[in-house]
């Protein structure tokens, strides 16, 4: 977005036109366009409000509500922290006694957005001047944040009354086919560079960076907790703390938020698994599985689930769990959430094993009148949509199946979820 177009969403016409359309459907956006245009719209402002409800839109998952108030740019939404996420950064702070901190790289704004909410004094910096311009709007409410278009790393923290340091340093560049974004993994590649963030902890202590979740556990700095968090299932961030932020220490842990809603009101579970390796027992599948949280998988943590669910592996190297009788887990939608926790794994019924082999598999699956499968794998190259076709399935029954190894052997075991009728 350039700042002409900017302009143009945010004059007087430009709003009320975003807050008059419809609900956002991709099967009638070229008609809305055309309507908007056929009222005089100006073309790269009818595109301009489309696009950004159908960002608002998509945005609903991360911001809700909020989102309805807020502008957006594809690659700024993409790398946004989820308020649910940005809330718990923004209590780190607090309960590290810092009041003023820094943002360095706020893009659209939504870590600040938790941080001014909270009553911290926030100073949020961007390289992009649209991108501060559209933070500054979705600050706009929140006058204990400053927006500046200019370069984190140049302030002067000291000067500036800056107690602590945040930073969600860009992760995605333009280029390929049709201008889209790429993901970058290596660290050094980010914008700005991790080690030019994490050297910012010799000015002020408590820093806090967001990193991508698929970093490697090589090169982590000693004196930091990694921590990577899942939302529902999805692990969505990693996040490098340093000094007061870390009050348990260094090391790896890893953070399950499960939400959910009752009654009308929104409930968000959590729970924190962290500490040494431990090695798993390996054995035999059991009557049951579990799938630990992918949050606790890409901490290295299964050894920690594992023993808490009181089971053993099924293979070293997958991170599935079996046990011979149902392991205590919390239930993902508590009668009372007050003080309930998230579980660390999903658990299945194991109804039959086999060894991996299509033609097996589908007379299998045909036996029992099965048309609709869902398909979960580790440590197997088969791809589910591919296996799904070549199935051709016609029953009315519903199953599951797992592939996976098991004991160094392809294996399908064929479960249930734990509550399922």
């Amino acid at each position: 977005m350039d700042a002409a177009i900017l302009s143009k969403l945010l004059s007087p016409d430009g709003w009320a036109l975003l807050a008059a359309l419809p609900p956002y459907d991709e099967r009638d956006a070229m008609r809305t366009v055309s309507a908007l245009r056929s009222q005089g719209v100006a073309a790269d402002l009818a595109a301009a409000v489309v696009t950004q409800s159908r960002l608002r839109t998509r945005a609903r998952a991360k911001f809700g509500d909020f989102a309805d108030g807020m502008l957006f740019t594809a690659d700024g939404l993409e790398q946004a922290t989820r308020l649910v996420v940005a809330a718990l950064h923004a209590r780190r702070y607090l309960d590290a006694d810092i009041t003023a901190l820094a943002d360095l790289t706020c893009g659209i704004g939504a870590d600040s957005l938790a941080f001014a909410g909270t009553g911290l004094r926030v100073v949020a910096t961007d390289l992009d001047e649209c991108t501060a311009a559209i933070a500054q709007w979705n600050l706009r409410h929140f006058p204990e944040a400053e927006v500046r278009h200019a370069d984190g790393l140049t302030l002067d923290l000291r000067a500036e009354g800056i107690e602590g340091v945040y930073a969600d340093p860009a992760r995605r560049v333009r280029g390929g086919s049709g201008g889209r974004s790429r993901r970058i993994f290596d660290p050094h590649a980010y914008e700005p560079p991790l080690d030019s963030v994490w050297s910012l902890r010799e000015t002020v202590p408590a820093v806090g960076i967001k990193v991508g979740p698929g970093i490697a556990h090589e090169g982590l700095p000693a004196d930091a907790e990694t921590q990577w968090v899942s939302v529902n299932g999805d692990v969505v961030e990693a996040g490098l703390w340093f000094g007061p932020l870390a009050p348990d220490g260094p090391g790896r842990s890893a953070l399950v938020l499960r939400t959910f809603t009752d009654d009308g009101k929104e409930h968000t579970l959590s729970r924190t698994v962290r500490g040494d390796d431990v090695e798993p027992d390996v054995g035999g599948v059991g009557q049951f599985l579990y799938e630990p949280d992918g949050a606790v998988i890409r901490a290295g943590l299964v050894g920690q689930a594992a023993a808490e669910l009181g089971g053993r592996l099924v293979d070293p190297t997958i991170a599935y769990v079996t046990t011979d009788e149902p392991a205590a887990l919390p239930p993902a939608r508590p009668a009372d959430p007050a003080g309930a926790q998230a579980p660390v794994a999903t658990g299945y019924r194991v109804l039959d094993t086999m060894p991996f082999g299509l033609k097996r598999l589908k007379s299998y699956l045909r036996d029992r009148n099965v048309g609709r499968v869902t398909i979960k794998k580790r440590g197997t190259a088969v791809v589910p949509e591919q296996l799904r076709k070549q199935l051709v399935l016609t029953g009315t029954e519903e199953a599951t199946i797992v592939l996976t190894r098991v004991a160094g052997n392809q294996q399908i075991l064929l479960v249930e979820p734990l509550g399922a009728v």
